[in-house]
């Protein structure tokens, strides 16, 4: 069974993923983590995306990911084409992932745009986690040192915590770690 957990930026939902981990016959497949390990070893993506984006997409055959984020978090369409590209390579990963793994109880399959990019489709049941957006702000800002300006840039890019809601099975509220711990518990339970 794929189980997708998302949220917005900042909502937690990895920390959240990292929760199912302590539990035996379960893996995880953090989407972001391995797009970004893609985006620097796959050479279709490295050819497309400077095809795209110029040669300072990449310095020193490793990614220029503040170059990138700057013309991608602010064009809609950049930012859809940087996602063509990489996203049909991370579901032909997956793919195979999913074979390696299909003994386990269930695979999480961590997407912070799991809607967006379509991904939601593949998913045998969704979780939902969120925050408040002055919580999430805070989050961002603190761990990627950014302004909260920019990280308001990525919110408005990404849907809406309710919109994730509706279309997911379970919702996790992320704000204090032992209600957190105690959420995962339980929908794990309903999973197994």
């Amino acid at each position: 069974m794929l189980v997708g957990i998302t949220g917005g930026i900042g909502s937690g939902k990895t920390t959240v993923a990292k929760l199912f981990a302590k539990f035996e016959n379960v893996v995880i497949y953090f989407a972001d983590q391995e797009a970004k390990q893609l985006m620097n070893t796959s050479s279709i993506i490295k050819e497309k995306i400077i095809a795209n984006f110029s040669s300072e997409a990449y310095i020193n055959d490793e990614l220029n990911r503040k170059f990138l984020s700057n013309i991608v978090f602010n064009n809609k369409e950049k930012l859809h084409l940087l996602n063509s590209i990489v996203h049909p390579e991370v579901f032909k990963h997956l793919q195979d992932f999913r074979e390696e793994n299909a003994d386990k109880d269930y695979i999480l399959y961590e997407n912070a745009i799991l809607f967006e990019n379509g991904s939601d489709k593949l998913c045998d049941k969704i979780i939902t986690v969120t925050a408040p957006v002055d919580v999430r702000i805070q989050r961002v800002v603190d761990r990627d040192k950014v302004t909260k300006e920019e990280v308001m840039s990525r919110i408005n890019n990404q849907w809406t915590d309710m919109k994730k809601i509706l279309q997911s099975n379970y919702v996790i509220h992320n704000i204090l770690l032992s209600d957190t711990e105690n959420q995962v518990s339980k929908i794990h339970n309903k999973l197994t």
